[in-house]
């Protein structure tokens, strides 16, 4: 089954120096962009991390300091990317919990402001869990009969993923060929900003998730706490919570004036 697409979806995977979204660096992307249309395009970039890769990582992807050492920087490459897929929503497995969250980080050190509020975002993984609840290679084997080869390298998972979600489609008739309801399917519960950090109360009010002032709204912490704010910006958070709760200030400040 082919997807039912009004805007492009851009499937992507990255390989990385690690799993920790505030700090590590993205040391392969590979993109495919499927169109309306049913046309494709790909494009994969190897990445200069510009911070050594661990060890225990290079044993997951293969991918070493010396292979990476010529290649561009992903501030480098950044616009590249955002051109890519600042009109597409965003298709990947485990995307919304690492891939999509580093994918911001990475485009806002390279000063790019990159934003999910236009965009869906479809996690074939959470598809797959709440279906069979396996890995990327079972599921490629599960829905598509096929081995995985090169598992972990971004190009080889990109295309298995584009071609499970499709699989997924044919099996499960009650899967609605449609964006916004495979990114209400796939989500988990709904944060403000990618990590989690700032959650929604019934009304639909950010407050935070974390921390000393959990389930609190979070524009009455920053309008009386303002240290908090302060405390908050400087601390090891993710640029776009960071990003997320700058805004909620400035909306609260503008809605004095």
């Amino acid at each position: 089954m082919e997807l039912q697409l009004t805007k492009p979806i851009c499937f992507f995977d990255l390989e990385t120096t690690g799993i920790n979204i505030a700090v590590d660096r993205i040391v392969e992307i590979s993109i495919l962009k499927v169109f309306p249309n049913g046309n494709k395009e790909s494009h994969t970039w190897r990445v200069n991390p510009t911070v050594p890769i661990p060890a225990a990582t290079t044993a997951v992807h293969g991918i070493t300091d010396e292979m990476v050492a010529n290649e561009p920087t992903f501030k480098e490459l950044a616009k590249k990317v955002y051109d890519l897929i600042k009109d597409s929503d965003l298709g990947g497995f485990n995307s919304n919990r690492f891939d999509i969250p580093l994918l911001a980080e990475e485009l806002l050190r390279a000063e790019i402001d990159f934003d999910m509020k236009k965009n869906l975002a479809v996690d074939v993984q959470t598809i797959f869990h709440k279906k069979e609840k396996r890995t990327l290679e079972a599921a490629y084997k599960f829905y598509c009969d096929k081995e995985l080869v090169d598992a972990h390298s971004a190009a080889a998972d990109t295309n298995a993923t584009y071609e499970v979600l499709k699989a997924q489609l044919d099996r499960y008739p009650d899967l609605e060929n449609d964006m916004s309801t495979l990114a209400e399917f796939s989500a988990h519960r709904k944060f403000a900003d990618f990590a989690g950090y700032i959650g929604y109360n019934k009304k639909g009010k950010e407050m935070f998730a974390f921390g000393k002032h959990k389930g609190t709204l979070v524009e009455d912490v920053l309008e009386n706490e303002p240290g908090y704010f302060g405390w908050l910006l400087n601390a090891d958070f993710p640029l776009y919570t960071k990003k997320v709760l700058t805004r909620i200030k400035l909306s609260k400040l503008n809605n004095k004036f």
